[in-house]
């Protein structure tokens, strides 16, 4: 089985069936917006916002969504559960966001969305974590990403130690 392939069934095998991932539009904004406030001050309390909600609220709205690269998923209702944010520099693809509703963790919506943005990626794939946050840390390890270095928070607005992650085709070296 190519690589590809087997990353694919490793991260889509525990997907909720009723979730739907689509691309974000402007109608999105609030969804988008709730998804992520709630998730990073409900799970990530170590790492405190550096923006007032409102500027979050303009960035998703003014900068985010438009650039095209945003998933959300929805639920059965219709309802945005989950987002992940991508960006491309050079010649690797940055999964910048992946937040889910912290009452919806643990159901697969994550997966999905990963599996989303694995599915359209060209490799390598590269994303930050706090370092404190050891669930995500888990997450990603499970789904194949490798750590490949560790910062000390001088390099994020919130100054919390990180850790960046890779997935890498096969052959490929993340240094």
């Amino acid at each position: 089985m190519p690589r590809r392939s087997v990353l694919n069934a490793r991260i889509t095998m525990k997907s909720k069936p009723d979730v739907i991932t689509r691309a974000a539009t402007s109608a999105d904004i609030g969804g988008v917006t709730d998804v992520f406030l709630r998730a990073r001050k409900e799970l990530m309390p170590f790492a405190p916002l550096a923006h007032t909600d409102y500027a979050v609220c303009r960035w998703i709205a003014d900068w985010l969504i438009p650039t095209g690269r945003v998933t959300v998923a929805t639920g059965a209702q219709g309802l945005i559960v989950g987002m992940a944010a991508t960006s491309e520099g050079d010649g690797v693809l940055w999964l910048d966001q992946l937040y889910v509703f912290p009452s919806m963790e643990g159901q697969g919506i994550g997966t999905r969305l990963l599996a989303e943005v694995v599915s359209n990626a060209r490799f390598p794939i590269h994303l930050h974590c706090f370092a404190e946050n050891t669930r995500a840390r888990a997450f990603y390890e499970r789904r194949g990403f490798v750590a490949i270095a560790f910062g000390d928070g001088s390099d994020n607005e919130e100054g919390c130690p990180d850790v960046v992650y890779a997935l890498q085709p096969d052959g490929v070296r993340a240094d």
